[in-house]
């Protein structure tokens, strides 16, 4: 069960502390706004993220036992929320506690409290952090009074070489599938590529230029789309909520929007769905305006990690301003299979609109019989680019993401993508992971 601030907004107090106290500091921080929270009950779990970097502070109190989540300098930006939980761990709460801090609770139930010990406050990245609680114990006259515990923090960088994103463990290259597609590419020596995918379940990589930057085209809605559910998981949208389709947001492309009258109103789950599964240009300016603008956006980017991923106009954007790589679309498909970015509940739906997409030309078109893809693509005759995230039938799951630069609208370039898929596809579901080397004519037709 995942719990989220989304509903059940109520207004709670603060208690003062009582004799029995867990500080874990960090170091004073710039004013940050909470991006996004969520407890998962299954594992005690407490995961948030904001928008600038952060050192939170923990205090437990007791009588009632609450774990006390102070984050110096955070703006919570909405309503005092509430939650509950059930009956030992019973609620979750999140509120402004003075100007300069957001303040987060934990209560137990009488009677009840943690092993302080085993309370683990761990930085996933500056602007990422988690509490990992135990399970609650009967409350003695024999608990410490008293107790300092040092954050974990996040890894190091030599340590994170190891990690991709931070939460995929790389393994090894696709040596036995790595000539094949550089023999696919020099057949293809017109195009320019780059392109990553990533075994989710051995650690296995295929990276041959995953970091070269390309225009993003359609693909930057991925991310967009990410943002959203972020900003519906913090309370600061709402997939009822009607948007209005300004002049000034209207755009030519792909859509059907742009044909509808001016002023015409959206639900926001209308505006996204449309923004991925249709691709439309006008619904996708509508959300950029809803998160605050590109600037905005660009920093929430940066903030996941990404490198190369930036919003320098709105769509379309038929130029190819606007940028990213293989790499960095992996990194967000990463995040949110690994629950990093967003909750369970927001995970969830924002892949099954990637799963309804309407463009099955690119990555979908070189998966096997009962393979599923939620995925994103781009195409601005130039360029043409897709992302996905992909579940085999025997269960294994796989990211991939390409990007080829072509002669315009050269059809060429989608058969050298739908090959490409059909390579990796094919390596990944032979039991050794060694896939069937095609003759020449086969990966050119």
């Amino acid at each position: 069960m995942l719990l989220t601030h989304k509903e059940n907004l109520l207004k709670f107090s603060w208690f003062l502390p009582s004799f029995l106290s867990l500080f874990l500091f960090g170091s004073n921080v710039k004013a940050a706004a909470i991006a996004n929270w969520h407890f998962d009950s299954n594992r005690n779990h407490l995961d948030f993220t904001t928008d600038e970097n952060i050192q939170p502070k923990v205090q437990l109190l007791t009588n009632p036992t609450r774990l006390v989540i102070d984050l110096p300098g955070a703006r919570l930006g909405y309503p005092q929320a509430s939650q509950r939980v059930g009956l030992i761990i019973k609620d979750i709460n999140i509120g402004q506690f003075n100007a300069d801090s957001t303040r987060m609770v934990v209560t137990l139930a009488r009677g009840y409290t943690f092993d302080l010990a085993q309370v683990k406050l761990q930085e996933e990245s500056p602007n990422h952090w988690s509490v990992q609680l135990p399970k609650p114990v009967p409350l003695t006259a024999t608990q410490p009074k008293y107790l300092e515990i040092t954050p974990s923090l996040a890894p190091t960088v030599s340590d994170n070489r190891t990690l991709f994103a931070g939460v995929v463990p790389m393994h090894s290259p696709m040596k036995v599938l790595e000539p094949q597609i550089k023999a696919l590419m020099n057949r293809y020596n017109f195009l320019k590529t780059g392109m990553f995918f990533l075994d989710l379940d051995t650690g296995d990589y295929l990276d041959i230029g995953g970091d070269r930057v390309f225009p993003a085209a359609s693909t930057i809605k991925l991310p967009i789309l990410i943002a959203f559910f972020q900003d519906l998981d913090a309370g600061k949208v709402s997939l009822n909520e009607m948007l209005t389709m300004r002049r000034d947001l209207v755009t030519n492309g792909s859509g059907i929007m742009q044909y509808e009258r001016v002023g015409k109103k959206y639900t926001a789950l209308e505006t996204i769905t449309k923004m991925i599964t249709i691709s439309d240009n006008t619904a996708t300016n509508m959300i950029i305006d809803r998160l605050g603008g590109a600037a905005r956006l660009n920093q929430r980017f940066r903030n996941w990690g990404l490198k190369d991923t930036v919003i320098r106009h709105l769509l379309a954007d038929l130029r190819g301003t606007n940028t990213t790589s293989s790499e960095d679309m992996a990194r967000v498909l990463a995040l949110v299979v690994n629950n990093k970015l967003v909750s369970l509940q927001s995970r969830e739906q924002a892949l099954d609109i990637l799963r309804h997409t309407t463009i099955h030309t690119l990555l979908p078109a070189g998966l096997g019989k009962g393979a599923v893809i939620a995925n994103k693509t781009g195409d601005i005759g130039f360029l043409i680019g897709d992302a996905g995230f992909v579940t085999m039938p025997n269960g294994k799951r796989y990211l991939a993401a390409i990007f080829v630069t072509r002669p315009y609208k050269d059809s060429r370039g989608r058969d050298f993508i739908r090959q490409v898929s059909q390579l990796v596809y094919n390596y990944l579901n032979q039991p050794n992971s060694v896939a069937a080397v095609d003759s020449a004519n086969s990966v050119t037709r």
